[in-house]
């Protein structure tokens, strides 16, 4: 015991630059990785600082196809700026053509002869760029205007909207998978586009302060229950220069989602949700007309549907697609089958209580669909072949862990990046048959070796219903003693679309955590109902009483701590972001006599507050569940304050926007408690860069302040 103690000396202690994005040393002490690393066909691209190598791993030959030095050489001949690295180039023809881009310059080298074959100017502030490969034309945004650029030079103004109407980007505040607002087809003839109205939409009066005198730049944001956006889509031939918008009806009543495009471009499929949020329609358009020509297939659910995959068509057959649903209470994959004579058909094709997570891709020569999902574990994410005739699916890679892949061209290969709890970082190329030889590119060492790392452990607890698993992580303090006791913080999140407990390095646990644990204490992290990868029911059993369900599991982690000999029940605080900021203040005010000090950032105080589709998918609207609102209001039980909570606000949150725990500070006011309250100027939801070290060494000092 002295032996390890003495050891334990020995090395290095951690500070914030260490752990923390931002910080000084934190890029040093992630576990190693390759960068540039993509498929040329079934050809391995080493897109390294200083030279581009092709690797094949069918006879394990490596071969240089150029030098940085040859391709600035080439730029600084006609002045086309500067390229860093290889890390962002692409080689998207058979062709040994390379694109890459600088500043101002769209690039085509050739690589047999040295030459630079094709550019085209980025106009200067042009955004959400989509450039299609086939046409070699750039769809791009420029305020809230969309236009064209084809591959011969010529711009075209897709749209001319006034403000208060936005083309070409996303809608819907990014839920129901969308990320995007321009959908080139397969071949790129044509275009389809958002079209989003938001004219009618409440201004939430955001204010920059870095102005001489503080200006106001207003953020369209329609609150639950409220007036929301528009939203059509436009369908754009650059040959004739004409749109078409779908014939969807009024809009006002649906949201538009996962927009795909059929293989022969004649039609454009939209999953159509209405706003409710519990009916969803897969709805065929004609390209050309904007005509509905069939609603193809509808779920209900009476709690809430959640599209979030578009329709993917099978390649070596149009008349088939892969369909993502919930239905079975975990999210699998459907085959639809549109035959002309026996008409539209399903089967499902995944099943399981487990998730799948993504679609990688296809091996047409063997019919299968490469997926990842959580069949192993719900803390992993594995990849699968799924013959698409029999169902019957076959692990690639490593049964342990978490796993990225990159699919070659074929679909004969993937390049596996994976990291698990005792894996820092595993870089391989894999057959996806299972019969070819793997190849490893890196096992990266454990980078925090020199430094005196915590004990993490993994386990589970029965969550409140009493039947069902959940998942903790215990970082027990540095130089553990078990004759002393500690102070315990819980770090929560504990909302959808969310999970802290992963089979990643070290379990996914936070730097801060760890950085905590070196100041002694104990670190907990529990994922409860509600949270997300466990199924449908798992999530959905807080509907309409957001708060309820998840702080009952939380307790229940509050009872793990209290049964740990060495925890200090007198000493236990609790610390959440976003939907952890609302459970921290939550927890507070409900269970004030466990809770002695939390910090809560950026929290919802008032779901009423919060906006429509996240808040209305959840909770209903509060015409509809005003019990549901008014419990959950935070507002409501400021006086129920006892502990120290201090809350942290980015002063011009978008999300959760600053009158949710501005509404908190006057009804604490009112109610004579005492919260303390800190802003970080000019930054939105989260923290980021040096803001984000400043950060966390506020709430590490409120910690040391009030519970040690």
């Amino acid at each position: 015991m002295a032996t390890s103690a003495m050891m334990a000396q020995d090395k290095k202690s951690f500070t914030l630059e260490d752990l923390i994005p931002g910080g000084n040393n934190y890029f040093n002490l992630q576990p190693k990785n390759i960068q540039g690393l993509r498929w040329w066909g079934d050809l391995m691209l080493k897109g390294e600082i200083d030279e581009l190598k092709a690797f094949n791993p069918a006879n394990g030959k490596e071969e240089t196809l150029i030098t940085l030095q040859e391709v600035n050489d080439l730029l600084a001949a006609k002045e086309l700026g500067k390229l860093h690295h290889f890390y962002s180039i692409s080689m998207p023809y058979e062709q040994k053509w390379m694109l890459l881009s600088t500043r101002k310059h769209r690039i085509l080298v050739d690589l047999d002869n040295k030459e630079v074959i094709w550019t085209q100017d980025i106009p200067a502030k042009a955004a959400n760029q989509d450039w299609n490969q086939t046409t070699r034309a750039l769809a791009y945004t420029i305020d809230n205007n969309l236009f064209v650029k084809t591959n011969d030079g010529k711009e075209m103004q897709v749209t001319n909207e006034p403000e208060g109407v936005l083309c070409g980007q996303s809608v819907h505040r990014n839920e129901f998978g969308i990320n995007g607002g321009i959908f080139w087809s397969p071949k790129g003839n044509l275009l389809a586009f958002y079209r989003m109205d938001q004219s009618m939409v409440t201004d939430y009066p955001q204010v920059n302060t870095s102005t001489r005198i503080a200006t106001l730049e207003p953020d369209k944001y329609p609150m639950a229950g409220m007036t929301s956006h528009k939203v059509t889509i436009g369908v754009f031939n650059p040959a004739t220069k004409e749109t078409v918008y779908l014939k969807a009806g009024d809009p006002t009543d649906r949201y538009f989602t996962n927009v795909s495009w059929s293989p022969d471009e004649k039609s454009v499929y939209v999953i159509e949700l209405n706003r409710d949020q519990n009916h969803s329609q897969l709805v065929r358009y004609n390209a050309a007309t904007g005509e509905k020509e069939e609603m193809l297939y509808e779920e209900r659910h009476p709690k809430y549907v959640e599209p979030q995959h578009p329709i993917l068509f099978l390649p070596w057959d149009s008349k088939k697609f892969i369909y993502q649903s919930q239905r079975d209470g975990y999210n699998h994959l459907y085959l639809f089958d549109m035959d002309e004579e026996m008409g539209l058909s399903h089967k499902q094709l995944t099943k399981g209580e487990w998730i799948v997570k993504d679609i990688v891709g296809f091996n047409e020569k063997a019919k299968e669909i490469i997926i990842m999902s959580t069949e192993i574990s719900p803390l992993q994410s594995n990849a699968y072949a799924v013959n698409v005739k029999t169902g019957k699916r076959r692990l690639i890679g490593a049964s342990e862990g978490t796993h990225r892949v990159q699919l070659s061209a074929s679909g004969k290969y993937v390049i596996d990046n994976y990291t698990a709890h005792n894996v820092a970082r595993s870089i391989n190329v894999l057959s996806t048959t299972g019969k070819g030889k793997e190849i490893n590119l890196l096992n990266a060492e454990h980078p925090m070796e020199a430094y005196n790392m915590p004990e993490i452990t993994l386990g589970t607890i029965k969550a409140a219903d009493g039947k069902t698993d959940l998942y903790y992580r215990l970082v027990k303090p540095v130089n553990f003693d078990a004759s002393k006791k500690y102070p315990a913080v819980i770090y929560v999140y504990g909302g959808p679309h969310a999970q802290n407990i992963t089979d990643t390095y070290n379990y996914g646990v936070r730097g801060w955590d760890i950085y905590m644990a070196q100041l002694g204490y104990v670190m907990l992290t529990v994922d409860n109902r509600g949270s997300s990868n466990r199924g449908l029911e798992f999530e959905n059993c807080t509907h309409r009483q957001l708060g309820v369900e998840e702080m009952k599991d939380q307790m229940k982690g509050v009872e793990l701590l209290k049964s740990l000999g060495y925890v200090d029940a007198n000493r236990i605080g609790v610390h959440g972001w976003s939907f952890g900021g609302f459970m921290t203040t939550n927890l507070m005010l409900t269970y004030n006599d466990t809770f002695k000090v939390g910090v809560a950032g950026g929290p919802v105080i008032d779901w009423k507050m919060y906006e429509v589709m996240y808040g209305e998918r959840y909770m209903d609207t509060p015409q509809d569940n005003p019990e549901g609102y008014k419990n959950s209001d935070l507002t409501q039980r400021a006086g129920d304050l006892k502990g120290r909570l201090q809350v942290i606000i980015g002063a011009n949150d978008p999300v959760c926007v600053p009158q949710h725990s501005i509404a908190f500070l006057r009804a604490c006011i009112n109610a004579g408690t005492h919260p303390d309250y800190f802003i970080y100027p000019g930054d939105g939801h989260n923290m980021a860069g040096r803001d984000r070290i400043h950060l966390h060494e506020r709430i590490t000092r409120y910690f040391e302040d009030y519970l040690k």
